[in-house]
């Protein structure tokens, strides 16, 4: 095989992986497609080291080329990561020239994602629920169904502009719990708990701690522990939003909620 043609396999491969870690796949998932994909193509020597941040790919062999790719964000979207693994098994079995790889690759990485308002509709009522789920009456459902709304909105604005996740979940957690107190302060609400509760959910970091836990037990301990990590920071930062105005309300008005 030319070098050329390695080149070529372990730059497709290589994307692959991008897409699918920076939407949420696992460590060792991504490791496993990238590895099968090489090996589908004759190049029997290739070891990839993925992490949270970045992707390494090696050919062992004498030429030792090498690709190195940084991933500076992640989201969620297992829409990508199962259209990735569909693509892979194709690659597998079909042979696809190296220009109709990256364009499908292009095409599954510039996928969009629902509409916003669709994206923020779904969001309250999935956190809406939450609350109907934890106990909440009718007037909190209602409320929390607003408060999320305006809530991940805030949190995607702040994301785009800064690029970090800590400050977004903090903002975001400390509008929910403004808004739920002077919901109830304005006789509207019926339970701070219940509102605040369902409201932060779509912020909870779930899919980030089971991956990590998940990446753990399939022994890629320093993934493992960055997710982990991660996820902590997470519910940390949520924690800080919420707290602080709570403290604040009550050393300003005092009195209980």
């Amino acid at each position: 095989m030319t070098e050329n043609k390695k080149k070529s396999i372990l730059r497709i491969a290589l994307y692959a992986g991008e897409i699918m870690l920076k939407n949420g796949a696992e460590t060792y998932r991504t490791e496993d497609t990238i590895n099968i994909m090489c090996r589908s193509k004759e190049l029997k020597h290739v070891n990839s080291f993925v992490t949270p941040t970045g992707i390494f790919i090696s050919d062992d062999r004498l030429d030792g080329i090498s690709f190195i790719k940084r991933i500076k964000s992640r989201t969620i979207n297992l829409s990508k990561i199962s259209d990735v693994n569909n693509f892979a098994r194709k690659f597998i079995k079909d042979d696809i020239s190296e220009m109709d790889a990256l364009l499908e690759l292009r095409r599954i990485d510039k996928k969009g994602k629902y509409e916003k308002y669709t994206r923020t509709f779904f969001t309250g009522l999935a956190s809406a629920f939450f609350s109907l789920l934890f106990g909440a009456g009718l007037t909190d459902f209602i409320l929390a169904f607003l408060i999320s709304m305006v809530a991940i909105r805030v949190n995607w604005k702040i994301e785009r502009l800064s690029n970090t996740s800590f400050l977004a979940k903090a903002t975001s957690g400390a509008l929910i719990s403004f808004l739920a107190l002077i919901s109830k302060s304005i006789g509207f609400g019926e339970s701070i708990d219940m509102i605040i509760v369902g409201s932060i959910m779509p912020l909870v970091p779930g899919v980030a701690l089971t991956n990590g836990l998940r990446d753990f037990i399939s022994g890629d301990l320093i993934a493992g522990a960055t997710r982990v990590a991660e996820a902590v920071l997470i519910a940390i930062s949520i924690a800080v939003g919420v707290g602080t105005i709570l403290k604040l309300w009550v050393h300003l008005f005092g009195g209980v909620f």
